[in-house]
């Protein structure tokens, strides 16, 4: 039946967007633009990136190929905009979410294998539907140490 892994996905990814906040509100207010050494990422920063980068994969999932002329320098300076205002933060979150979920949707099983030309290496259609699930699964976790690091993670699954 056509359509399973899809909703899988996309049903995978609105969880992953509850855990990613609850992950981020487990923190204190003051700890969410923390950084535990020079280089590392705030628990901010990291749901910024997840909140841009759901709404380019949706765009990556209907055009198929990686925007031309992508400037990593001005996606870092959105990301580090985003970050400063949590409110905004949070709801582009919700929204770009919501769009990679019904770009996920929408993709077509015929449309899995189709390869797509990345700046690291070619990836299938299915990879970057699994991506948004992915991604913020990985940035819960990360967000999750560093509540272990300023002694606030009280975890419970679900």
């Amino acid at each position: 039946m056509s359509g399973i892994l899809q909703n899988y996905l996309a049903e995978a990814a609105g969880k992953a967007q509850q855990d990613l906040l609850k992950a981020l509100d487990g923190l204190p207010q003051d700890k969410r633009d923390w950084k535990a050494s020079g280089d590392a990422r705030t628990a901010l920063d990291q749901v910024a990136e997840c909140a841009i980068l759901n709404g380019g994969t949706a765009e990556l999932l209907r055009n198929k190929s990686f925007p031309p002329g992508f400037d990593f320098a001005q996606f870092q300076a959105a990301k580090d905009s985003l970050a400063a205002d949590e409110t905004a933060l949070r709801e582009l979150l919700v929204k770009n979410t919501e769009i990679a979920m019904q770009a996920i949707r929408e993709v077509p099983d015929s449309e899995f294998d189709i390869s797509i030309d990345m700046p690291w290496g070619a990836v299938t259609v299915k990879q970057i539907m699994a991506y948004p699930f992915w991604n913020m699964c990985y940035h819960e976790g990360q967000i999750n140490y560093i509540a272990s690091l300023v002694g606030c993670l009280n975890y419970s699954p679900g």
